[in-house]
């Protein structure tokens, strides 16, 4: 059978916009044509290294494609989304889905507002989002990498096979700080580590949640109340910068941690910083009724080089925010894979392309945006629960 073309848009020229081209290049499912990219920043140089074209406006390439994948920073992900949906077209929308930015005062401070503002603010943006997709023929499709992990999904067919009872969840993303310059500043990120990192492991236990409750009773279950503290620990005033951590935030946490209590009264402990030297830390664990699982994302044990000069590997790719190449080290032989990119991709293809079912859907995207921002307002009271509206 022929497969059919899918015309594609890149919006944004950033470090997500490059995993997604990479992984764009590994679909089966259906011929992609990757029409073009625009951008504010940085269109010119990647279109360059890719031989696509430059489009001078969101409106010229969204008319030109089936598919736009929102690369761009998260305060534009509403406004793109829903003009591609407007159009019918489907909007692959990188995490978070939404946020809250602070609205129009050039002065905002993330560290001088009421979250309860922030959670009604970000749960408005997710309620527009998702009436522009009932209007549309387009969907959105989360681009949670974690869910599509090869781990996270082996341990879906655990669950699914086995009947299991998910008790017990512990998960982490931590690293020595963002790639991106504008990080640092509530105003583009929506937050801090919470929300930017805690995404991801609070993401896969929602999913796996979602997974044990389709199978047993036909319905998710979904998270209820969370209770928080966050920490900004690269900005105490006794910090000492060794210049191995980021340390240049203006207004937001690098340090987070989640208890979310789900809708059956089982838990989930989630982890976030920007405070973990030695690479990225990635990995969540399952304790069930009938068995244990730890998902190790990155890093994994798949390879283990011992190099005793660091210029020996000047031009070898090791893993993601690792300090030194020297010694014992866990290279990746393919990290995207490890991480779930090119699955992931893979999978929104076929539901463009043959209207496949997909896992990380609006509902999933909308329950995490609901937690962390509930989540924000609890560490605001030191602590307290916080009910998850939904």
């Amino acid at each position: 059978m022929e497969k059919k073309t899918v015309r594609t848009g890149i919006i944004g020229a950033g470090f997500s916009a490059k995993f997604h081209f990479e992984a764009l290049k590994k679909v089966h499912c259906a011929n992609v044509d990757v029409k073009g990219v625009f951008a504010l920043q940085g269109a010119e140089e990647y279109a360059k290294e890719r031989g696509i074209k430059v489009y001078d406006s969101l409106e010229k390439i969204i008319e030109d494609v089936d598919v736009v994948h929102v690369c761009a920073t998260a305060e534009s992900h509403e406004s793109i989304a829903i003009a591609a949906l407007k159009r019918d077209k489907f909007a692959i929308v990188e995490k978070p889905l939404t946020g809250y930015f602070g609205g129009d005062s050039k002065d905002f401070n993330g560290e001088n507002f009421a979250k309860s503002e922030a959670l009604d603010c970000a749960m408005a943006s997710v309620k527009r989002m998702l009436e522009a997709e009932k209007k549309s023929k387009g969907k959105i499709l989360y681009a949670e990498n974690w869910i599509y992990a090869p781990s996270i999904q082996k341990e879906r067919e655990i669950i699914e096979k086995t009947g299991a009872q998910i008790l017990w969840m512990h998960g982490e993303e931590a690293h020595s700080g963002s790639h991106a310059a504008t990080y640092g500043f509530w105003k583009f990120s929506g937050g801090g580590v919470m929300i930017t990192k805690g995404c991801h492991p609070l993401t896969a236990a929602l999913y796996l949640k979602r997974v044990e409750g389709r199978k047993r009773d036909g319905k998710p279950i979904r998270p209820k109340a969370v209770t928080s503290r966050t920490h900004a620990l690269t900005r105490l005033k006794n910090f000492r910068d060794e210049g191995h951590i980021r340390a240049d935030y203006h207004d937001i946490d690098d340090f987070s941690v989640m208890h979310v209590v789900f809708e059956d009264g089982t838990i989930a402990d989630i982890f976030a910083s920007d405070i973990i030297l030695g690479g990225i830390h990635n990995w969540l664990e399952v304790a069930a009724n009938n068995h244990r699982t730890i998902c190790n994302i990155n890093p994994n044990t798949a390879m283990q080089t011992y190099n005793p000069v660091e210029a020996n590997f000047k031009d070898i790719y090791v893993v993601e925010k690792t300090g030194t190449k020297q010694g014992w080290s866990n290279p990746s032989p393919d990290e995207d894979w490890f991480t779930g990119y090119p699955q992931e991709i893979e999978a929104f293809y076929r539901t463009i392309a043959h209207g496949e079912p997909v896992e990380t859907d609006s509902g999933l995207a909308a329950d995490c945006i609901a937690t962390i921002y509930s989540a924000y307002i609890s560490a605001e009271k030191m602590g307290a629960e916080v009910v998850i509206p939904h």
